[in-house]
């Protein structure tokens, strides 16, 4: 019995050959996140959701990671009250907002249309949470709850919205 399951799958001559073949291959990964500068401070934000490939690995991940009092990194989005992007290549660039992951590219054109400099930190807070929801809506890589958090000189405000109360795009 053995030497023909051996003949039909073939020998294996090592633990590694035992390892499927996804496993030795870089797998894609889907967020969204952001960040907005407000009138006194900065607005990031997330939405919870790790993707492996097309595999869900975790529905309400915190990619909000503080580094200091009022340093929070987007895994490559910080402010304080500043917004500052590392693009591939790592040159770092300031800029009045950022926005990556895979669901950016559902929003950019809403981000074009609705950002506006010296916002107040409530509008900074409803912009940065409607263009999560809507990528969130339609990446499906991004999702689970919005992350927020509003950073300026006198603290750190964190929020998070449930998916049942995110504003809704789409009329189905």
């Amino acid at each position: 019995m053995a030497a023909a399951t051996a003949m039909r799958f073939g020998q294996l001559s090592s633990g590694i050959d035992m390892a499927p073949d996804w496993t030795m291959k870089e797998v894609s990964t889907g967020t969204t996140i952001m960040a907005v500068e407000y009138d006194g401070g900065v607005v990031i934000g997330a939405d919870s959701r790790t993707t492996t490939g097309a595999y869900i690995a975790n529905r309400v991940t915190d990619k909000l990671t503080p580094i200091h009092d009022r340093i929070f990194c987007c895994r490559y989005t910080a402010g304080v009250p500043q917004v500052y992007t590392v693009p591939l290549g790592g040159m770092l660039v300031r800029q009045p907002l950022s926005v990556g992951g895979s669901g950016s590219t559902y929003i950019y054109g809403y981000m074009d249309s609705n950002y506006q400099p010296n916002m107040t930190k409530d509008q900074g807070l409803l912009l940065v949470s409607g263009a999560l929801s809507l990528a969130m809506e339609r990446d499906g890589s991004s999702g689970g709850v919005v992350r927020l958090a509003a950073i300026s000189e006198t603290g750190v405000d964190r929020r998070v919205i449930l998916g049942n109360q995110l504003p809704k795009w789409s009329t189905a």
